[in-house]
This record gives structure tokens, C-alpha cells and sequence, in this order.
């Protein structure tokens, strides 16, 4: 399943995982999340309600490129650097072509609109 994300005048795709986390996200579609950066290696945001952890390990390493959710603070997150193994980071899926070098131009605080495609 893809969606789309809007930050400004730029537009992304992700292609989300089957699980129940993203299936949950995709039940909250459309939202908007508005985003601040962390460490200059991810954007991240609130969600409006919880997504599922089942099935899903303690923690992920994410690679540069997915899509996550980071479960302690109930985030959305683009991430467009490398960020190592965390509890509680959850991948959903993957930012499709060239969004993430597209969003590590975007400095500081973004306001996203995600929507089912």
C-alpha cells in the first residue's frame, strides 16, 4: 500500500509494510504531523492516536529511507539519516525514490500532511 506525504510544495510516496502497525496508521489517514528534527538525521511527529505493536520486535535499526514510528513518544518519523538501534522504533515501510535526500534539505520544524494513495 502507498501513501502520500506533502510538506509544503514537495510531495513524497512511501510503500508501507503489512503489519498492524501500518495498518493502523492507515486508519488514521488523512492526518497532518507537524515535525521537528532530531539530530539531523530524522523528522518526527505526533500522531493522533497509538499504532499497534504486534508482532513487532523491541526495537529496530532503521536504515535511511524508512518510515517509522518511534512508540514511546507515539511519533511518526521520516528518516533521512542513519540512526542506530532504538527501543521502541517500529519500521512501517519505506520512502519511495529520492524523498529522503529530498527531506534532509528541509531545515528545521515541517508540517506534513499524510494521506492514503
Amino acid at each position: 500500500m502507498q501513501i502520500g506525504i506533502t510538506i509544503g510544495d514537495q510531495r513524497f510516496t512511501a510503500t508501507l509494510d503489512d503489519s498492524a502497525a501500518a495498518q493502523d496508521l492507515l486508519a488514521q489517514l488523512p492526518v497532518t504531523v507537524d515535525m521537528v528534527d532530531h539530530g539531523g538525521v530524522e523528522k518526527t511527529g505526533p500522531l493522533p492516536e497509538p499504532l499497534s505493536l504486534e508482532g513487532q520486535p523491541e526495537g529496530a535499526d532503521p536504515a535511511v529511507g524508512d518510515l517509522g514510528y518511534y512508540a514511546p513518544g507515539n511519533d511518526l518519523v521520516l528518516y533521512y539519516g542513519d540512526q542506530s538501534f532504538h527501543s521502541g522504533i517500529v519500521v512501517l515501510g519505506r520512502l519511495d525514490d529520492d524523498a529522503a535526500e529530498r527531506i534532509a534539505a528541509l531545515g528545521g520544524p515541517v508540517t506534513a500532511t499524510v494521506e492514503a494513495r
